[in-house]
């Protein structure tokens, strides 16, 4: 049973400040002025004996009870964001604001979508967010993002996952390298100590060290990428190479320092899903957003 003190309202702020981690926007986005907000959050920290954030004069960090409240405030909020629905008053499906991340190995599907994106929801604000699988879906379980866009690596009994599509991965290789030699290129043509990948946290990375035989997975090279353009770089400048989802090397980008390649198989790549909050994945706003992301997807 719910603390007849706690509020909906309360929820809405505990969320809000989790989210920004800070006190002036999340005050914004509740409507309301910063020290009523901050008034309220003390009341609530004081009945639960818990600090929910640290302040100093420079920012607000979320601590770990924090971090579990807001979690839990999110699932109440989506909970009873469906009791309009059940009176039949929300005909039209519609988001207060849609905020969607992305792994950054999949920022090359978001042209894709964009438009679509703006015309399904006219006069709603549209933030994207880009991230690695673990930060993406700690924000998305907090209430931070509506949905994400990540491969299909995560599996957590709070969140849905709805499959969009199947991606190959290509070779990206320097001009020149031993290995475009081969006719038909294979997982077993390649060694780890030979790649440039993403640095540790995106699971590109460990998709393309899984695919490397067993015996050949050493130590990749050092040049750890942040995102799929340095990593291009890194293979243009001839330090290595590298596995790139296809829509990445749509329209062969630097090609004249890069060569790219197919595998033999076209089984070798990766599933993308979009994620949101079990409780919250029945809702028509985001029945709406699966038909517009599977409506995008590219031939």
């Amino acid at each position: 049973m719910i603390p007849s003190w706690l509020t909906l309202r309360d929820m809405e702020y505990v969320v809000a400040v989790a989210k920004h981690e800070h006190f002036g926007r999340a005050a914004t986005e509740c409507c309301v002025s910063q020290p009523s907000l901050s008034t309220q959050i003390r009341k609530i920290e004081s009945y639960l004996g818990a600090v929910l954030f640290e302040r100093n004069n420079r920012r607000v960090s979320t601590t770990m009870a924090g971090r579990r409240i807001a979690e839990q405030a999110a699932l109440i909020l989506d909970e009873a964001g469906k009791i309009p629905n059940l009176l039949g008053h929300m005909a039209v499906p519609r988001f207060e604001s849609l905020n969607l991340g992305f792994i950054s190995s999949a920022s090359s599907f978001i042209p894709f979508v964009l438009t679509d994106l703006k015309k399904a929801f006219r006069n709603i604000p549209l933030s994207l967010r880009e991230g690695t699988t673990d930060d993406l879906v700690k924000q998305l379980k907090a209430g931070a993002l509506d949905a994400v866009i990540a491969a299909d690596t995560v599996k957590d009994v709070a969140l849905k996952s709805t499959s969009l599509f199947f991606e190959p991965f290509v070779l990206a290789a320097p001009k020149g390298h031993p290995i475009l030699r081969k006719s038909n290129l294979k997982p077993s043509d390649l060694r780890a100590a030979e790649m440039v990948l993403l640095e540790e946290g995106h699971c590109l990375r460990d998709q393309a060290i899984h695919i490397c035989p067993k015996n050949r997975r050493g130590n990749p090279r050092t040049f750890h990428a942040t995102s799929i353009e340095t990593l291009r770089h890194l293979v243009a400048s001839g330090a290595g190479y590298t596995l790139l989802p296809k829509l990445a090397a749509n329209g062969k980008p630097m090609s004249n320092l890069i060569t790219y390649v197919d595998f033999e198989s076209s089984k070798i790549g990766r599933e993308l899903v979009i994620l949101c909050r079990a409780q919250a994945a029945d809702q028509d706003p985001f029945s709406l957003l699966n038909r517009t992301l599977l409506k995008a997807i590219p031939e």
